[in-house]
Parts: C-alpha cells; structure tokens; sequence
C-alpha cells in the first residue's frame, strides 16, 4: 500500500505556479478532449454483440479475447491473463501495465469486471469496461511517474471472485505496491433521464486505517470531474464491487458509479438503447483527468525547462548535509529552492541570489529529499540524499 507523500509533493508543485493547489491543468485538459465518443459507442456496441458473458461461456471467452485484441492494437504489450475458477468454469482476469517514469513498482490501479449475468451487460459493466479501454488509448504514450494497470475482473456478478483472486494470488504474495484503485462499475446512466452526476464513492469500511486516505483521493477525483468533464459530483460510500477486495486488504480505494440508477442490470434489457452514451462519454473525460491526476503525468519539457535543468549542478549528492548548488548560465533572476520531505511536508525554503551557493541540510534527519527548483518560467526536481 502506497503513501500519497509523492501526490503531496506534486500538488505542492502546482500551488508554487498557481494560487490554489489543485487547479486547471491545460496539458491535461489536451489529452481529455481527445476523449472520442464515436470510440466508446463502437466498443460498446462489438461488447455488447457478443451476448450474455458469464463465466465459462464461449461469449466470455470471445469477449476476453477481443479485450486482449484491442490493447494490443493500441500497442500495449505487457499483458497478462489470470485464469481461475468459478463454479467449476475457468474464467479469467485481464491485466494490463503501462510502465511508469519515476516510481515504476507503484500501481494505480484502474478497474472494472466484464462479466455479466443474464443479459448482455450494456450499462453492467460495459460502460466501465469501455472507458478502461478509451483510458488506455490516451494513456499509452504519455508519460506518467507511477505505473498503471488496467485490470478486466472477471466474477464479479458471482461475489467479487475475480478481484478476490487477484488480491490474494497477485497483490498479497508479491507485496504489490499500490498507491490507489479506482473501480468503475456501472456509469452508464439512464436513458430520457438528467444523467448530470457522478457518484464518487469513498471507503467507509473497515479497516478503517484507510479510510482517511480514500476521502482525499475521492475528493481530488471529485475536484478532477470538475475541472475537466460537464458532470455535476456527489460524495458517497463505496460497496459491492471489485475494489472491496482491496479494501479489505488494507489498500486506499475509490470509485464511480452512477448516480441514475438503472433498473435494467442483470437482465435482457440492459441494452445501449436503455442507457445514455453521452454520460459515458462525461464521466470518461472526467475520470481520465483523475488518472492523469493519480499517476503524475508530466508534459514534454520545453527547451527552456531543459536547459534550466541541465544549468544546476548539486553535488556532493549524497552529502552529510552541506550541498553546493552551482547555477551555469546565472542571471540576475532569482531561483526559488524548497526541499520536501517524504511525506511532502516543506522541510527548507530559500532564494538562491549568486552563482555558487551553498547549502546546509545537516539539521536534517538522513533520508531522502525532493529539491525543488523555480524560476519564474519553469520548475524543476531533483532527487537529495542525505545520509
């Protein structure tokens, strides 16, 4: 389980830039309004062809292999299927791993189940297995610090088996380290209703050591459908699908569903004619800007960020405490420092005026430190040990 100190961090970072911690971010807003509904509709319609997909059945097994298909043709590689038992039928999870820049072996996890139960599963859970694949379509060559892995639970309509699976085969014996999981299960709306709101679900559970911890998350998602979707929020509790495996794990959890409640899931009537693919369509930009949120995307860096970076030179690194810090190309600009601990508390703060400076930590605990670096175009990190 994940600490959020490295999120503390980044949003610290956009309130140096910005006069409130969580704001607008015009490179995320890019990459969500590439957010096709066109894409969504026509998954969900091939989805949804292939009939009721409970365990066992060819129909899953088709449905499966068309998931695997469409991440591979969106050139995703690292996949993986996770095959277990459900009443006496093999059926299986799909797992699928975008590689991050800075914290490769921490997981945001971005879930929902594919299985249905007596009906072909329009709203549940095609909405959710829909958007996780649009996600991934605009995720794929962005780069983000915490790695991601968009997971198909199978089970779910036979009791969370899937998810069960997965946490007790995948995260427990190999100590996972996850810094969140957001579920999506059921966001498809109702037709001819006001389908204006997202329910953003937190954990309420036990245990409760979590629980904190997922109410910052949910609220930042809720801040997150703000900034970059149409759609109207609501706080509530999460319950009865795939993340509460997790949750019982001990992990931080957070979750979507709708907040029209269709009356048609697990039945022949849950159809794409019965529910709303325009509100798919908002809570997929909204939950995408969540994503990017969670994992950290960061923007290509500009000439200048780059050669901002490349004119500090900080060393000895490690150190005892006494660091200098050298400036090429020094202006007349005042560069800003600040160092973070790890739990993204302000540890130090200064301006740096010269071209050589020098700098003292030792009253420091030994450990590891985020620099920051500001000027008044870009900012800049860098990795401090202090032993």
């Amino acid at each position: 389980m994940k600490s959020f100190s490295r999120l503390a961090i980044f949003l610290f970072l956009f309130s140096f830039l910005n006069t409130s911690a969580q704001v607008f971010n015009p490179y995320y807003n890019g990459i969500v309004e590439n957010v096709s509904a066109s894409n969504i509709l026509d998954d969900l319609t091939t989805l949804v062809d292939f009939g009721v997909k409970e365990p066992g059945s060819s129909e899953i097994e088709d449905a499966k292999d068309w998931i695997i298909n469409r991440y591979q043709t969106l050139g995703y590689t690292a996949i993986e299927t996770q095959p277990f038992m459900v009443s006496g039928q093999t059926t299986s999870n799909i797992i699928v791993t975008k590689t991050g820049s800075v914290y490769p072996n921490t997981f945001l996890i971005i879930d929902g189940h594919y299985d249905t139960i007596n009906g072909p599963g329009a709203n549940d859970n095609g909405s959710g297995t829909v958007m996780l694949l649009e996600l991934a379509r605009l995720l794929k060559d962005i780069e983000t610090e915490y790695s991601i892995k968009f997971i198909h639970f199978s089970g779910e309509e036979e009791g969370l088996i899937g998810s069960e699976y997965y946490v007790n085969n995948t995260v427990i014996p190999e100590n996972l380290d996850i810094k969140l999981v957001l579920n999506i299960d059921e966001v498809g709306g109702v037709a001819g209703m006001n389908n204006n709101t997202i329910v953003c679900e937190r954990d309420e559970g036990t245990p409760n050591s979590n629980n904190e911890a997922s109410a910052i998350a949910t609220q930042e998602m809720a801040n997150c459908f703000g900034l970059y979707s149409n759609l109207q929020t609501e706080i509530s509790y999460a319950y009865a699908s795939d993340y509460m495996p997790f949750e019982n794990n001990g992990e931080v959890i957070t979750g979507l569903y709708e907040k029209n409640e269709s009356p048609y899931p697990h039945g022949p009537n849950d159809i794409i004619e019965n529910m709303d693919p325009d509100y798919v369509f908002e809570v997929t930009k909204g939950a995408l800007g969540s994503a990017l949120h969670f994992a950290v995307a960061r923007e290509p860096l500009g000439v200048s960020k780059i050669n901002f970076a490349k004119n500090i030179v900080l060393y000895p690194n490690p150190s005892n405490g006494k660091f200098i810090i050298h400036l090429n190309s020094f202006s007349k600009e005042n560069v800003q420092l600040s160092v973070f601990d790890v739990s993204g508390k302000m540890a130090f703060h200064t301006i740096l005026k010269s071209e050589n400076n020098t700098l003292d930590l030792s009253f420091l605990e030994a450990g590891i430190y985020e620099v920051v670096f500001k000027n008044e175009k870009d900012l800049v990190t860098k990795k401090l040990v202090l032993e």
